[in-house]
């Protein structure tokens, strides 16, 4: 009896105009996802953008619902966090010099894997973290104000189309017809590359950012370029080679020190409180301090659980206690992902068991920590899951870069689902269709993501990953590092040490680590972006508007900027492949 009503939903929330957008734009996010994080060492989150292009688009074809806008972004957005874990890890074998040693069966095998797992878990984790802690998932918060906030009005989206079409006019100029150079006032100081980049995409980025982890990101590129190489060598302590690898190697500690604290601070510390207070208070721990560890041992779906209230009107929701998925279906999915694990990728079978059970844990690890900061770092729990395996199995360097880039996939979805789950709670959003709609932008994602990577490769060549390339790929380049042995080992300690004190602090340590590790012209451009906040915030103070319609509508020109040059720097890319071709 249950089918009826969950037709009723699917036909109310999930309409073949929907999955037909969703999939479109799908197609265009998750390439140009690929794009940016390898570009710019980072990979916004595309929930704003996908909101608010949803919205257009739907009420262009008369549909109206809230809902449908948001399973429809949903669908769009998926596969940007199944392209970030691919290109967080993967690029590290061709930085490496392997490049013939991973086919496209392979990465294809490492997306799958890791979207079956990301999307098991948030089934079984969804109702725990969610609807029964008080994490605020401040992207899907944020989302969600997106939506309600732009029912009115065609404002929003000639704003976001408009700033789309310009930032790919300037990336056509600079990177087709050259009338626009790529980098601009560089300054001759030994070991560090100076300079502007002319990337309005950068400069989104900064502008989106926020102040303080600017902030942050600006004394880390600092402390590392201007203080250790450029100080460092003025002073004679060491020579610029030596310099440089202490420098990356203190970013890449940073980094891996930031993913530590979140496993001490949202993992091992709530175990310790629950252990310690659970006989005087029977059990009952810290509502917003949520245990991973609980949550995989606990059952899915069980009877107890949230009220399921609608997050609009507060009324009861008779389809809330249902579990998200089958559990059929959720068995079928681990087998299916542990077969690709050993048949696709020829990892051991203790390995592909250490992945499927450690997959649980990152998830819901990635879930805390995008609940409560709305950051996931997904490498370094790939980074962490990597290490482990490497400790105890006999599995190649290229088979390592595959456990983490499974995990990390799994990682970067369960962060982007539980988003989309808060964004679907506030505004009464059926869960169930929620997972569907990321079930079918994640499975596609992991085609595109694929295509894209191939595409890239085979327009600009393996040498074009690394550090000082066209593609940065900080992210890969730090999983290379640690495959490969770090330059600077007591620097990579003193950073590991030194980013789990400062995320422990509340300090954003993945920021530092970035500054300190990305060339200092990614920096600075960087906070260019975020003086370009301070700026338009000021003006429109001084002009008296409202202050959430100002942030609302930078936010939206940020978001398509960010969106316009990524978009057309794909289809460069493709363009360039099928000329190769053609040619």
């Amino acid at each position: 009896m249950q089918d009826q009503p969950v037709r009723r939903v699917l036909r109310g929330q999930l309409s073949v105009a929907g999955i037909l957008i969703g999939c479109v734009g799908c197609v265009i996010i998750t390439a140009s996802s690929v794009y940016t994080a390898l570009k710019m060492g980072s990979l916004p989150w595309p929930t704003i953008f996908t909101s608010i292009t949803a919205l257009v688009l739907l009420r262009a074809v008369g549909r109206t619902s809230l809902n449908e806008a948001n399973i429809t972004q949903v669908i769009m957005s998926a596969g940007s966090m199944v392209a970030g874990g691919l290109a967080f890890t993967i690029p590290g074998v061709w930085i490496l010099g392997a490049a013939d040693e991973v086919s496209v069966g392979e990465m294809l095998g490492v997306a799958l894997a890791g979207t079956l797992l990301g999307l098991v878990c948030t089934a079984v984790i969804r109702r725990r973290f969610v609807e029964e802690s008080d994490l605020e998932y401040p992207i899907g918060t944020a989302a969600a104000e997106t939506l309600l906030a732009s029912r009115d009005g065609g404002a929003t989206g000639k704003r976001l189309f408009g700033s789309m079409a310009v930032a790919g006019i300037w990336c056509v100029a600079r990177d087709v017809l050259g009338f626009i150079p790529s980098l601009v006032g560089q300054l001759g100081v030994p070991g560090v590359a100076m300079g502007l980049q002319l990337s309005p995409m950068r400069w989104a980025v900064g502008f989106l950012a926020g102040r303080r982890s600017i902030i942050w990101w600006a004394i880390g590129a600092a402390v590392g370029w201007l203080g250790i190489v450029a100080g460092g060598t003025a002073l004679g302590l060491a020579d610029v080679p030596t310099a440089q690898g202490i420098v990356s190697s203190l970013g890449m500690g940073l980094m891996m020190g930031s993913g530590a604290g979140v496993v001490v601070k949202d993992v091992v510390l709530p175990l310790a409180r629950r252990h310690v207070f659970a006989r005087a208070h029977d059990g009952a721990g810290d509502a917003g301090s949520v245990s991973p560890l609980r949550t995989v041992l606990s059952s899915h779906g069980g009877a107890t659980g949230a009220s399921g209230s609608c997050g609009t009107c507060g009324e009861a929701d008779p389809a809330s206690p249902a579990p998200t998925a089958p559990r059929g279906l959720l068995a079928l999915m681990v087998a299916a992902a542990a077969l690709v694990l050993g048949i696709v990728l020829r990892l051991e079978p203790a390995v592909c068991v250490v992945i499927v059970a450690l997959s649980f844990v990152t998830a819901a690890m990635s879930a805390q920590s995008v609940g409560q900061s709305g950051i996931d770092p997904m490498e370094i729990f790939g980074l962490i899951v990597l290490l482990f395996v490497a400790a105890f199995s006999a599995s190649t360097q290229v088979q390592l870069f595959f456990v983490a880039g499974v995990i990390a996939v799994a990682c970067g979805l369960a962060g982007d689902v539980m988003s989309d789950f808060k964004t679907g709670q506030i505004i009464g959003a059926d869960p169930r269709v929620l997972w569907v709609g990321q079930a079918i932008g994640a499975l596609l994602g992991t085609v595109v993501a694929v295509a894209a990577m191939v595409a890239l490769v085979a327009a600009y060549g393996t040498d074009a990953f690394g550090t000082d390339a066209l593609f940065v790929a900080a992210q890969a380049n730090v999983v290379a590092t640690m495959v490969a042995g770090v330059p600077s080992a007591p620097a990579f300690a003193a950073g590991l040490a030194a980013g789990c004190a400062l995320y422990l602090a509340g300090i954003p340590a993945m920021m530092v680590g970035l500054g300190v590790y990305l060339p200092f012209y990614m920096s600075f451009s960087t906070v260019v972006g975020a003086v370009m906040r301070w700026v338009y915030d000021r003006v429109a103070a001084a002009r008296g508007a409202d202050a959430d319609a100002a942030e609302e509508a930078g936010v939206v020109v940020a978001s398509g900027v960010l969106g316009g040059e990524s978009i057309v720097g794909v289809i460069i890319a493709f363009a360039s492949v099928a000329t190769g071709l053609l040619a």
